[in-house]
């Protein structure tokens, strides 16, 4: 059993949104990832995709891309991006994977997910602000909301001891932000994270930082194959 991470896969089936219009190395990327996803993945690995998933405003104009996603092997978990906005409550996202019968794809939010010897933790981060508390009081409680998120994630996932302890972000945590003090006081092993793209690069998180393995896997970045964690 391995573990993987892809994230930022921008499906627009649905919608009818292609992303080649964001450059060529976006050409026929569905059918590229799709044939470099089964040459490392198998049925009973896991794969995490730490958000923005599909171009899609309503979990119901998604179906096609989850359908992409579920034919996919592997067991997938899926945080929220900043692009989801099809999100909705846990119940009734999960109400939509039974109704369709996507059984090989899980929504982690405000829960933990436990495969192996490894606990896996996720929420969608806040962009990097220096480990500063935003000025804007709705953006200040979007920020601690989801520090919060990760923190209760992380002390459930504790308890049980695991022998590793993976966090899914789909903003880049800055090194001296809050999730990065979280992840540290709770001796976090791996964290994935999307959201960056071309020129964002170059200002990525990278290696073993405090004790942290940080990886970047936009699936641009990765250029679309999976990052396999372990």
């Amino acid at each position: 059993m391995a573990i993987f991470s892809i994230s930022d896969l921008h499906l627009g089936m649905s919608v009818n949104k292609p992303m080649d219009v964001f450059g060529a190395n976006w050409t026929d990327y569905v059918n590229r990832l799709a044939d470099n996803w089964k040459s490392v993945v198998c049925d009973e690995d896991l794969v995490l995709i730490p958000g923005d998933i599909s171009w899609a405003t309503y979990i119901k104009e998604a179906v096609l891309d989850f359908q992409y996603i579920h034919e996919l092997p592997g067991i997938k978990i899926i945080t929220k991006g900043n692009h989801d906005y099809w999100w909705e409550t846990l119940k009734k996202l999960n109400a939509f994977l039974a109704e369709n019968h996507f059984d090989s794809i899980h929504f982690l939010h405000n829960s933990i997910y436990t495969y192996g010897g490894a606990v896996i933790c996720g929420t969608k981060g806040y962009p990097d602000t220096d480990g500063i508390l935003p000025q804007d009081p709705v953006e200040a409680k979007l920020y601690q909301r989801e520090a919060g998120r990760l923190e209760w994630a992380l002390g459930e996932a504790v308890k049980s001891q695991p022998e590793k302890l993976i966090v899914m972000l789909h903003y880049p945590p800055g090194k001296d932000s809050i999730f990065a003090d979280i992840m540290k006081r709770y001796h976090v092993d791996v964290c994935v994270y999307g959201h960056l793209h071309e020129k964002s690069y170059a200002g990525a998180l990278q290696g073993q930082v405090g004790g942290i393995q940080y990886k970047l896997v936009s699936c641009d970045y990765l250029k679309f194959k999976p990052y396999r964690i372990v």
